[in-house]
C-alpha cells in the first residue's frame, strides 16, 4: 500500500509539474516556418502579447489563461491536503478533499483545453506545440489521480 501511495504522489507531482509548464511555456501551436504561439505571447523573431494577434477572440484567451491558472492553484492545493491528510487521517480513511481538489483540477483543464482545441487550435501553417499535448495529458492524469485519492485508504 505504501508504494501505491509514493506512485499516486509522484504522479501527482509530474502532473503539477507539465501543469506549469504547459501554463509558462510559449509552444501551444508551432509554426511550420518557425515561431510558436502560446496562451500568452506569439514569438516569431520577437516575442509580442497574443491579444495583438487574436483580436475578437480575447475573451476566450483570457478564458484559457484564466483556467490553466485556477487548475495550477487546484493541484498544489490537492498536493498540499494530500500531506496534510498523510498526517492527519486516521487508519481507513479515504483521501476525499484531495480528490475533490484534483477533480476541481481536471475540470479547469478540461474547460480551458477544450476552449483552445475549439477556438485557437486550428490555424494553417501551425501544428500542435508540446504545450497543448502537456496538458491534454495533464488532463488525463489528473482525473486519473483524483479518482485514484477517492478510492485510496490511509493503511
Amino acid at each position: 500500500m505504501l508504494v501505491l501511495l509514493a506512485g499516486i504522489f509522484l504522479v501527482h507531482i509530474a502532473t503539477v509539474i507539465m501543469l506549469f509548464v504547459s501554463t509558462i511555456a510559449n509552444v501551444w501551436l508551432q509554426a511550420t516556418a518557425g515561431g510558436s504561439r502560446g496562451i500568452w505571447m506569439v514569438c516569431n523573431a520577437s516575442c509580442t502579447s497574443i491579444f495583438d494577434i487574436i483580436g475578437d477572440e480575447a475573451p476566450s484567451m483570457r478564458t484559457v489563461e484564466a483556467f490553466m491558472i485556477l487548475a495550477i492553484i487546484f493541484s498544489c492545493l490537492a498536493l498540499c491536503a494530500f500531506i496534510g491528510q498523510l498526517f492527519v487521517l486516521d487508519k481507513g480513511d479515504r483521501f476525499y478533499i484531495t480528490g475533490a481538489f484534483m477533480l476541481v483540477c481536471w475540470l479547469c483543464i478540461l474547460i480551458a483545453a477544450s476552449i483552445y482545441t475549439a477556438k485557437f487550435s486550428i490555424v494553417d501553417g501551425f501544428y500542435h506545440g508540446y504545450c497543448f499535448i502537456l496538458a491534454w495529458i495533464c488532463f488525463c492524469l489528473s482525473f486519473i489521480v483524483g479518482l485514484l485519492y477517492f478510492v485510496l485508504r490511509k493503511k
